[in-house]
């Protein structure tokens, strides 16, 4: 069974010979741990990390391996056997794909990591949560929770250029010069809008025409397969995250009225505040909770987003600049950074910096006597003082 299982990832080393680009994951990832998790979307390039990782190893091709848990070949063995196999070969580097679709994994990685000297990287669906697992992986594995491509990492892999990231306070302080420097290499508002329309997951540069086909189908199979594995759903109520899925891309995000949104797709209100905590970790909502208020799962969320633009753009009708200007901000900064909904402005970041998002006319007006706030505008290619451009905050990574 292992000969297959190698043969088959040669087959699937071919398809990323010709893929150079590196995301941003590589700087982030601690090789040195033992157990490492890599969680996230569909579609932001687990897969092509993983191989990319295994590909780069100074190390004999026997004493690596890849496999994906969907595989009919792994169907009938237990993941500590394959692995336990691969030990006793001399293996070093286990890679297990798609991890969440073999049910109690977590009672398994735990057997390996305790009783076999291997490296184990595994990667599964953004909606995993393993903080409460009965084998306490959490103690054991760095988990990583990986996102979609930064405007940053948009414009290199676009442009073929290298462009530094920044930290949010950086950025506070030195917008101005960061912008100069960016400016002397390309005009930002030129990609911006197409990054927000199509730049999020990097399969865009495999294939633009069908981008949207091709995203309508990862969120489809998010909502079919993933959820229903990780939380059991049953089929019978898939129907009703589509229908939860399509009244938020109608709405406007801090117009939620729960009650009636629970009577129109049918079901009662506990229910539903599941189905938005699922598709939350699924990565296709992202809520944003009132300040001071935690993040209770049975909490009506203060304001309530598709997790990023590029949904927005091949799913909904029509959508509010207002709306895809706070889900940049949001998405962006919620890679690395505390955020919540305050009681003035936009988002409060950290609880220590206040933001207001808008357009190129957008003023102080709301915020102006809060110290540390700032103003968030889109459509200008340089601020001044505490004004700083939108686009500029697709380079935190």
């Amino acid at each position: 069974m292992l000969e297959i299982l190698f043969r088959k990832q040669e087959y699937i080393y071919k398809k990323i010979v010709g893929i150079k680009y590196k995301r941003y994951f590589f700087k982030s990832v601690d090789f040195n741990e033992k157990l490492i998790g890599l969680i996230g979307a569909r579609g932001i390039g687990k897969t092509t990390f993983l191989l990319q990782y295994l590909s780069s190893l100074d190390i004999a091709d026997e004493k690596k391996l890849y496999f994906s848990v969907d595989s009919i070949i792994t169907s009938n063995m237990k993941l500590f056997e394959i692995a336990e196999d691969f030990y006793n070969l001399g293996g070093k580097v286990l890679v297990i794909d798609e991890i969440h679709k073999y049910k109690d994994f977590e009672i398994e990685l735990k057997e390996i990591y305790d009783f076999l000297d291997l490296q184990v990287i595994f990667s599964g669906s953004s909606a995993l949560v393993l903080e409460h697992k009965k084998a306490d992986l959490s103690r054991r594995a760095m988990i990583y929770r990986l996102k979609g491509l930064s405007f940053r990492e948009f414009l290199e892999l676009k442009l073929q250029k290298s462009f530094e990231s920044f930290s949010l306070e950086y950025i506070l302080k030195n917008h101005l010069n960061i912008v100069k420097n960016i400016t002397k290499e390309i005009k930002p508002l030129e990609h911006f809008k197409e990054y927000l329309k199509v730049g999020y997951y990097p399969f865009y540069f495999e294939s633009k025409e069908s981008y949207c086909i091709k995203l309508e189908e990862t969120i489809n199979t998010v909502i079919e397969s993933d959820l229903p594995i990780i939380f059991n759903i049953e089929p019978s109520n898939i129907q009703k995250l589509k229908q939860l899925t399509a009244y938020i891309c109608a709405s406007k995000p801090y117009e939620l009225n729960l009650t009636a949104l629970a009577q129109k797709i049918g079901i009662n209100r506990k229910t539903l505040y599941l189905y938005i905590h699922y598709l939350s970790l699924g990565n296709i909502f992202v809520r944003l909770d009132a300040h001071g208020k935690g993040d209770n799962v049975f909490s009506k969320p203060a304001k309530l987003y598709l997790n990023n633009p590029n949904l927005n753009n091949c799913y909904c009708m029509e959508s509010e600049k207002g709306t895809i200007r706070e889900e940049f901000f949001l998405g962006m900064l919620s890679q690395n950074y505390k955020i919540s909904y305050p009681k003035y402005g936009d988002f409060m970041v950290d609880e220590k910096f206040l933001f207001e998002v808008g357009g190129k006319d957008k003023s102080f007006k709301q915020i102006k006597d809060i110290p540390t706030s700032f103003v968030v505008a889109d459509d200008i290619e340089l601020g001044f003082k505490n004004k700083i451009p939108l686009w500029l905050f697709g380079f935190l990574y």
